[in-house]
């Protein structure tokens, strides 16, 4: 064992298996067990927890973690004060962020936040429904829903604030959407104690940015090809790439080598393009990392 340790929540529940997957592609193998809370990970230094998002950001901010992985969401929920190292734009669904928005049913009356006055809303994000009230001037009662949200009105709730990825949940459930309160994207986060440690905001700056590599490299893959110089002002036309290619010159002054980064959705129509510009040995391979 290390004589330095981070301390590093991992989200249970839904964010669980996406965070695993994701510090696998980083290079972290995290094993998680059914009788422990303690999931392993093939680093020394770091000593992982698994603790719920909606309490994590409270366990960083007093220090009982170094750092930890949330959403912002819960970040406001709770207001804590901590460090923001950064953000990670996945969930356990898709990679774009995820949102808490005000739901009523279909047949509702209520059109707006303000035919909410005087009335009863249910979530499971209580603070962050009331400052969204206050900031629109509307008094309502709003009590903490234990789960099922969505079925709780018209009987139990007027209304509901509840999180959303798709909308499928709420259309199943007759819902509609009145208004968003919030957009989160989950956060890399840690004790503002922590970061001031030497070791350990570098340990957490390394984490970030081998994590971040793999969320840049999601969905885009490379391409090498040879080229004619002679068509080669044609083929940089032609090439979608995520920064200019490299190209390098062949033991033939005639040709050169050039290597890009493209979207992976757009290969299957780029190929034949390139073949018909001139281009021939083209290699397509995949990406895990994009670092810049």
């Amino acid at each position: 064992m290390s004589d330095n340790l981070l301390k590093l929540g991992i989200p249970a529940g839904s964010l669980q298996d996406a965070t695993a997957e994701l510090f696998k592609k980083a290079g972290f193998n995290i094993k998680f067990s059914s009788r422990s809370y303690y999931p392993s990970i093939d680093d020394d230094e770091i000593e992982c927890l698994l603790i719920r998002a909606q309490e994590m950001a409270r366990y960083v901010e007093n220090g009982i973690l170094d750092a930890g992985i949330t959403g912002f969401d819960w970040i406001q929920e709770t207001q804590a004060d901590v460090h923001e190292v950064s953000e990670l734009v996945f969930s356990k669904v898709s990679r774009r962020p995820i949102r808490w928005v005000l739901c009523v049913p279909e047949d509702s009356e209520i059109q707006s936040v303000h035919d909410l006055e005087g009335k009863r809303i249910a979530t499971e994000a209580v603070g962050m429904t009331k400052a969204y009230l206050e900031k629109h001037g509307v008094n309502a009662i709003v009590e903490f829903s234990w789960g099922a949200t969505e079925v709780k009105p018209p009987r139990l709730a007027d209304a509901i604030v509840e999180v959303t990825e798709t909308g499928s949940s709420l259309r199943a459930n007759d819902l509609r959407i009145v208004d968003e309160v919030l957009q989160s994207t989950t956060r890399l986060i840690a004790n503002k104690t922590s970061m001031k440690d030497e070791w350990k905001s570098g340990k957490l700056k390394a984490i970030a940015l081998m994590l971040q590599s793999c969320l840049a490299a999601e969905g885009k893959v490379g391409l090498m090809m040879n080229v004619r110089r002679s068509d080669l002002s044609k083929i940089l036309d032609d090439l979608p790439a995520l920064k200019d290619p490299t190209i390098a010159s062949l033991a033939d002054p005639d040709w050169v080598a050039v290597n890009t980064i493209i979207e992976k959705s757009v290969v299957r129509t780029i190929i034949p393009e390139l073949i018909a510009a001139g281009a021939n040995g083209i290699v397509e391979h995949p990406i895990t990392k994009i670092i810049d």
